[in-house]
């Protein structure tokens, strides 16, 4: 039977995220481009987005000129950086932005596919950038990376997803899967496919994560049942629990590090 487990909700009141800020940074020697300008092309060089990350790199471009970079042109009557301002503004930032569905991102004005799939490319560099990182590494003497390569991972999605990070016996990093995906609030957990999946890549140990789009990175009831039904499955054939994770955003729950592993 599969195991379900649910997300708390956040309390009333909970505080939330600014945005971060979309404008243009200043370069010395140049200005910020003035709405309704016209075509990037056509503005001086130093101010265009493109040029300036291959003159300064990435780092001290804004949000909206990074953006820029990735969505390349605007819809008629507007510039790539416009574009990129509204864009970061309505969707609350990047987090929202890079967890959108694809109609939801493609539903908005200047907005299409070729877009959807240039942002969901860069995210997934950057995760298997960071899986590289662990690649090789003892995970049980890394656990900063760990988060950080989980939290990378798990907190844009919008629905919930169980994840898996198999390791050996000298606990270098095998492989990470998503094992299940489920709703806003919920998924259904199968312990047999669990099992099979270590027992596919021999494993020696396992640390599990999911994340909670609520925003509450609490553990709750179900969570911690279900790590106890999977530590005694898979403790049958051999493979251990070393962590189970919760992500909320920036936050990361260990249960390891509360004493229930």
């Amino acid at each position: 039977m599969p195991h379900a487990h649910n997300d708390p909700m956040p309390p009333a009141g909970a505080p939330t995220r600014r945005a971060p800020h979309a404008g243009v940074s200043p370069v010395p020697g140049a200005s910020a481009a003035p709405a309704g300008r016209g075509p990037i092309a056509g503005w001086p060089a130093r101010q265009r987005p493109r040029e300036r990350l291959l003159l300064l790199g990435a780092e001290p471009l804004a949000d909206a000129e990074l953006l820029a970079v990735l969505l390349r042109s605007g819809p008629s009557g507007s510039d790539a950086v416009q574009l990129a301002q509204a864009v970061l503004a309505e969707f609350g930032g990047w987090h929202p932005l890079l967890a959108a569905e694809r109609d939801t991102f493609c539903a908005r004005r200047g907005l299409g596919p070729a877009q959807w799939a240039a942002l969901q490319a860069a995210k997934e560099i950057v995760r298997r950038s960071a899986l590289e990182q662990l690649d090789g590494r003892q995970a049980l003497t890394s656990p900063a990376q760990v988060r950080r390569f989980l939290t990378l991972w798990l907190r844009d999605r919008p629905a919930e997803s169980f994840v898996g990070l198999f390791v050996d016996s000298q606990h270098r990093v095998i492989t990470a899967l998503e094992l299940f995906r489920g709703t806003l609030s919920q998924t259904a957990v199968y312990p047999r496919e669990v099992a099979r999946q270590a027992l596919r890549l021999n494993a020696a140990a396992v640390i599990f994560a999911h994340n909670h789009p609520s925003g509450v990175a609490e553990p709750s009831a179900a969570d911690r049942l279900l790590t106890d039904t999977l530590r005694g499955v898979l403790a049958q054939i051999d493979v251990g629990v070393l962590d189970h994770l919760i992500v909320a955003g920036n936050q990361c729950v260990s249960f390891a590090e509360r004493g229930w592993l």
